[in-house]
């Protein structure tokens, strides 16, 4: 049997003295199921069309009832394609009045097709933040992580969104991008990144944005299968390894968030979701949850919890 060419990432922490474990949990991941409309390279969930794990309307509402009975600073809705479920407008209205701040997660290209209209018109009014991905200024490279037509399309989204206010200065709408690499390495610096990415969407396009986030690749799901493929897992995990950061430990965010599934079972966070590893480490419905994970609880990990603890991390 052939050894990983890297530590544990539980070794890592405990050579470095360190421990992850749960500070305030204000923010709950909602993920709405694995159906989308696109097939990306990189998707740790492998997420794609013809994907039949979609959130029902009793675990919308499951959802919805666990955010009237607790307190949550932000909700972050996530999939896949949240603009795919059939529930989608009923999640964003009955979570809109219980969080200051609803985030809307989009590849943007499924911002399109009849119900895109109804779907911004009541992000619009519920203030919702859009968080859309854009893995890089270069088509060919955006195309060949996400499909054929998806950079003129990510385009297109963008005007449109800020058309109607989206992040314009003046216009009071949130829109931040995500940025990817488009292969197995560690991203470049962020602020760096971002300016880079303001100057040329401005200049090229016209388009604006809030703020944008660079993150590492996880080897999860459709991406770890792309590295298996090409026989290069180890070695960027190894990448990642030697790019941890114990700094980036303070703001990862399954210190502070809980990332309920399209069942409604719980999990430590989104890639935890990915990897079937239960929140602390216990399979739990969000019918159960009755009150907050406290401060000092147990995070479950593993090694692809490197992805987010390289460089500036992943918050």
């Amino acid at each position: 049997m052939k050894l990983p060419i890297f530590k544990p990432f539980a070794q890592t922490l405990e050579d470095n003295a360190l421990d992850l474990r749960r500070g305030e949990t204000h923010t709950l991941q909602v993920n709405t199921g694995l159906l989308c409309n696109l097939s990306c390279r990189h998707c740790h969930l492998s997420a794609g069309p013809g994907k039949t794990e979609v959130m029902e309307r009793q675990t919308v509402a499951a959802v919805i009832a666990c955010a009237r009975r607790l307190s949550f600073a932000v909700i972050d809705i996530t999939g896949g394609a949240p603009e795919m479920n059939p529930f989608i407008l009923e999640l964003l209205s009955g979570l809109a009045p219980l969080t200051p701040r609803l985030v809307l997660r989009s590849n943007l290209v499924a911002m399109s097709g009849r119900r895109r209209e109804e779907i911004l018109a009541l992000c619009r009014v519920c203030k919702v933040v859009i968080t859309a991905s854009f893995p890089s200024l270069n088509e060919a490279q955006t195309e060949d992580q996400r499909g054929a037509g998806v950079f003129a399309r990510s385009l297109e989204i963008l005007r449109h969104l800020n058309s109607l206010g989206y992040g314009r200065e003046a216009g009071g709408l949130e829109l931040n991008l995500v940025s990817n690499p488009a292969g197995a390495f560690v991203p470049s610096g962020q602020q760096a990144q971002e300016r880079q990415f303001r100057q040329v969407l401005r200049s090229k396009w016209g388009i604006s944005f809030n703020h944008l986030f660079s993150f590492a690749n996880v080897p999860l799901g459709r991406f770890r299968d792309w590295l298996e493929r090409r026989g290069i897992y180890d070695d960027y995990v190894l990448r990642l390894a030697n790019a941890f950061n114990k700094n980036s430990l303070a703001g990862v965010m399954c210190r502070s968030l809980i990332s309920v599934a399209w069942d409604g079972f719980l999990y430590d966070c989104d890639f935890n979701q990915a990897a079937g590893l239960s929140m602390g480490g216990v399979r739990r419905h969000i019918n159960d949850l009755r009150r907050l994970p406290e401060a000092g609880e147990a995070i479950v990990v593993d090694d692809h919890c490197y992805a987010c603890t390289a460089g500036a991390g992943f918050t």
